[in-house]
């Protein structure tokens, strides 16, 4: 089924983009406008610009651009189609389809397939939990005795699997789901040897689904529920779905779907190992924790917290060994510029015991003075089990130093050398000169860097740009499939032009008189060389000519994707001036708009002068090739009139030609 016309129309007119983009980004106000650190490539400091007025985002680091429609496309990584159901569900927008042909149905986006399957089988789960003697007896029974209440089951969707060999695939059978969909998502194992048979991934077991962060079920994580050791023997007490193409496991983080606002509120991220600890914390009133549902700390699960915070503090609640083995897998934290601390608990505790045990108040008591940050800790706990060992000291000295010159920030790095030769009782600028010397060494080994940030060139944003070209890169990116060739600056006045059309074509210079009449008389006989300038000039005099002018939105929102990328880029501004500048210090600076006859005029002159500077260099390479008389003759007299032209123009812009 195909949404049609009127409803995308409607979603598109509700969705605000703040509110789509704070879904997933912590947004802040500057000025009229919103700004963040880009959650399409990897920066430290904000690119990422959010204009509610025109209902668009703009990165002027990797250049990804774009609606709302376009940035939920991009961040999830769907389909146009699938963009606008989640909008439609976000803004409660009842959906109206029109019919598919049969070969269009056959074409049916993979993705969305999964996605409809995995609900499915949420709801299944769901359903055995509550309406079944089985769940009800096994699951239900679990869960409460854990302490989790009807409202935190249903806020996380807690399900039950039950022990038949395979319950959810003969339920989705009949419902009309492949067995092959059924396999794709995780969900059935076929027999071997067997053309139809096949048992369910998960039995006899609560299940713990995994949501996106824009709330989608992609996986599940199932907790086995046989008490008899002969049925534990061969089974992991702990199964989470396979890789499918729609969960990533490194990309994930267990409730991060729930927890994002919090964590936005809070300004900080709980990290916690299990399902139990997110879900128990929950319901203890403390919402901004996660899970990395028991895999190894990733770079994609670290970017993905901080989007929404640089602050992230670990509940860890293993044994000494583990710790030590955790430790050296948190410098990727501090590599990506957020701030670590670690709590531990006290032995046999861990996040959900303990939050029963003491209470709500008391354990975000024992939260804020327990809390050290990673560089204190990590030296502290090295320390304890260096003892007295000269050589083991010096190997700590290493290791700490190791994860020093991982922090972005040098102010950082300045403060943690001073405190940890405190701690260590060492010379501080001996651990800065190891601490200089790793960093050397980092960049040796990394020659294909800019500035030594980002060892892989792999590609993180929407438009394919590499890291580490777009972090030291002044100018915004164009998306790849416009060939603007910036450096040109003829090109560079024809982009202006259309940069004041684009934003103010319909304001009038003079009663009667719009910039689009007034550009468009100085440009008669005027051909833009690149040619999607060109294209957008032909739109203005076309419509012109039928007594129209396109509005901002009309480009903004054009279903050219090159047009629409090179419309948003053009109307977003980087900087803004403060209110303060009038507010309070009554200092007047003129906008665009005060100055925009002078802005265009200028413009319109320097182009000429450039189209002219051209026709020039062309007579003065025929002139070099000519060896006749008259030619000749003729080439300079042209070149005469050219360069009085010129003499005209520098007179007009008050240029000085020699």
């Amino acid at each position: 089924m195909r949404i049609n016309p009127e409803t995308v129309e409607r979603i598109k007119h509700a969705a605000d983009i703040v509110e789509v983009v704070g879904d997933y980004v912590a947004l802040k106000k500057r000025g009229a406008n919103y700004t963040a650190c880009c959650p399409f490539h990897n920066e430290k400091t904000p690119s990422f610009n959010v204009n509610p007025a025109r209902q668009i985002y703009k990165c002027f680091g990797c250049g990804a651009a774009g609606d709302p429609v376009k940035f939920v496309m991009d961040i999830d990584g769907i389909g146009y189609g699938e963009a606008l159901r989640y909008l439609a569900q976000k803004y409660s927008i009842e959906i109206q389809e029109e019919r598919l042909t049969d070969e269009q149905e056959q074409r049916q986006n993979e993705r969305e397939s999964l996605f409809i399957v995995l609900n499915f089988a949420k709801n299944f789960f769901e359903d055995q939990l509550l309406t079944t003697e089985e769940g009800q007896s096994i699951g239900l029974s679990y869960f409460r005795e854990r302490g989790f209440n009807d409202t935190t089951r249903k806020k996380f969707e807690l399900g039950y699997s039950p022990e038949a060999w395979d319950a959810l695939a003969q339920a989705a059978l009949a419902k009309g789901y492949s067995a092959e969909i059924l396999e794709k998502a995780g969900l059935f194992i076929p027999r071997e040897g067997s053309a139809t048979g096949g048992y369910d991934r998960f039995r006899s077991r609560v299940i713990f689904p995994i949501h996106s962060v824009a709330g989608k079920v992609i996986a599940f994580g199932a907790r086995i529920m046989k008490t008899d050791s002969a049925a534990k023997g061969h089974q992991p007490k702990y199964l989470n779905s396979p890789e499918t193409a729609v969960y990533h496991k490194s990309e994930v983080l267990y409730g991060i779907f729930q927890a994002k606002n919090a964590i936005r509120q809070a300004d900080v991220c709980y990290l916690v190992e299990g399902y139990t600890d997110v879900v128990s914390l929950h319901q203890a009133g403390i919402e901004n924790v996660v899970a990395s549902s028991g895999t190894s700390l990733t770079v994609e699960q670290i970017r993905l917290i901080g989007r929404f915070t640089p602050n992230v503090t670990i509940l860890y609640d293993g044994d000494a060994a583990g710790l030590k083995a955790a430790l050296r897998g948190l410098d990727l934290v501090l590599e990506e510029g957020l701030n670590v601390s670690i709590v531990t608990f006290p032995p046999g505790e861990d996040p959900d015991s303990y939050v029963r045990l003491i209470g709500t108040e008391a354990f975000k008591d024992y939260l804020r003075k327990s809390a050290r940050d990673f560089i204190t800790f990590k030296t502290t706990t090295l320390l304890a089990d260096a003892g007295e060992d000269p050589f083991r000291k010096a190997a700590v000295i290493g290791e700490v130093v190791g994860s020093i010159v991982r922090i972005p920030d040098a102010i950082q790095r300045q403060i943690f050398f001073h405190k940890i030769a405190e701690m260590m009782r060492v010379d501080e600028q001996m651990l800065i000169s190891e601490g200089n010397k790793l960093l050397r060494k980092q960049k040796e080994t990394r020659p294909n860097t800019q500035s030594g940030k980002n060892e892989k060139s792999e590609l993180n944003g929407p438009n394919d740009v590499a890291v580490g070209e777009v972090e030291n890169r002044q100018e915004p990116v164009l998306a790849p499939t416009v060939k603007v060739l910036q450096r040109d600056p003829v090109v560079q006045h024809e982009q202006e032009c259309i940069r004041l059309l684009i934003n103010f074509a319909s304001f009038e210079l003079e009663p009667t008189v719009s910039l689009c009449h007034y550009m468009l008389s100085e440009l008669t006989g005027v051909e833009f060389r690149q040619p999607l300038y060109k294209h957008v000039l032909t739109v203005f005099r076309e419509s012109f000519s039928r007594g129209e002018i396109p509005e901002t939105d009309y480009f903004v929102n054009h279903p050219d994707p090159d047009i629409r990328s090179e419309a948003i880029d053009l109307v977003t501004t980087r900087h803004l001036l403060s209110d303060q500048w009038k507010d309070k210090y009554e200092i007047f600076v003129p906008t665009e708009l005060d100055k925009l006859h002078d802005l265009a005029f200028t413009n319109i002159l320097r182009l000429k002068k450039g189209y002219n500077e051209l026709a020039m260099q062309e007579i003065r390479e025929q002139l070099q090739k000519t060896k006749d008389e008259a030619e000749t003759n003729l080439l300079l007299h042209q070149f005469m009139t050219h360069k009085n032209i010129e003499k005209e123009i520098a007179n007009l812009l008050g240029s000085v030609i020699s």
